[in-house]
């Protein structure tokens, strides 16, 4: 596997084997003083990052430096990109500069595939692996490895499980990769959201689709919940944020309603108050920090499988 632009690029197999690999990692880190192993010593990682990010961008980062990787981060808005320089230029002054690795996001979908294509030698394996870290309302499929490797070590098992995505699917790079990667991995997933929330061909994605929150919840072993970009919305796709909290908000009186073993995901950043309470977010049942811990461990999973390959594996 030379990139990593989506979820469609795994197997069921590959998939599994990358979860399995972000546990040697976290295994091989315990009980070490200095978080160091020297997998990717000499290697170097860029971070370009066309849109804001906290988790994603720091958990990247963290994961190549305790891997021994030179680390570098690239933003928009201290490249020459703010001078009016192309994202081809861009890629390829990168690619010129020793880069690696190229870990990607950006707000156009398919922006990650195209660097990809951009920074290829023709006929040769030579450039840079490409991991796409988000671009636009399209994919994120390290999210999606990190929330499947949450479900798993909270629930023991991902197939046969029922897991419902909640929320704003539309705009959702989160919801389409999640829905992909963990129908592929045995689970069924429903989608809970207004119809106006719904993108356009969903009835071709992997999933049911259901309106009422309530009437799922109790038959859920998992629910992630999405936050409502209100950056990418022009116009009006529900009436107010106190009627989209009332109808699809997890509140306490539904986290009640989800069985016992039932764990609550979030990618975040969270709007506490709007689609999900502060108590729940709080909450035991949520594992949102496990969500970041384990982000970290698959990223050097990933960024191992992709710069030195399948043998060797954490040491």
């Amino acid at each position: 596997m030379k990139h990593l632009l989506s979820v469609a690029d795994l197997t069921a197999e590959s998939a599994t084997e990358l979860l399995d690999e972000a546990e040697r990692f976290e295994q091989a880190l315990l009980g070490r003083e200095v978080k160091k192993l020297p997998t990717l010593r000499g290697r170097t990682i860029m971070t370009v990052f066309f849109e804001n990010s906290t988790r994603t961008r720091v958990s990247f980062e963290v994961a190549g430096k305790w891997m021994s990787a030179d680390v570098i981060n690239v933003s928009a808005s201290s490249s020459s990109v703010s001078k009016g320089e192309s994202l081809r230029d861009t890629a390829m002054t990168l690619r010129a500069a020793g880069a690696d690795a190229l870990i990607v996001r950006h707000p156009a979908s398919g922006a990650a595939h195209q660097i990809a294509q951009w920074t290829a030698d023709q006929g040769s394996s030579d450039g840079p692996a490409v991991i796409n870290a988000g671009d636009g309302t399209h994919e994120h499929p390290t999210q999606a490895l990190l929330d499947a490797l949450t479900v798993r070590q909270r629930l023991g098992s991902i197939a046969g499980r029922r897991v419902a995505i909640v929320g704003d699917i539309l705009h959702s790079r989160v919801a389409r990769s999640n829905a992909i990667l963990l129908a592929k991995l045995g689970a069924e997933v429903v989608l809970i959201a207004p119809p106006t929330l719904l993108p356009v061909g969903v009835t071709g994605w992997p999933v049911r689709v259901s309106h009422d929150i309530d009437a799922e919840l109790p038959g859920l072993d998992a629910v992630l919940m999405l936050r409502v970009q209100a950056e990418r919305m022009n116009g009006g796709f529900f009436p107010s944020a106190r009627e989209y909290s009332i109808t699809y908000g997890l509140s306490q009186r539904r986290l009640d309603l989800l069985p016992e073993h039932a764990v609550v995901l979030h990618p975040g950043p969270m709007l506490r108050g709007m689609e999900i309470a502060s108590s729940v977010a709080d909450s035991p049942k949520t594992a949102v920090l496990q969500q970041v811990t384990n982000g970290v461990h698959v990223r050097m999973a990933v960024l191992f499988r992709l710069l030195v390959g399948s043998d060797g594996g954490a040491s």
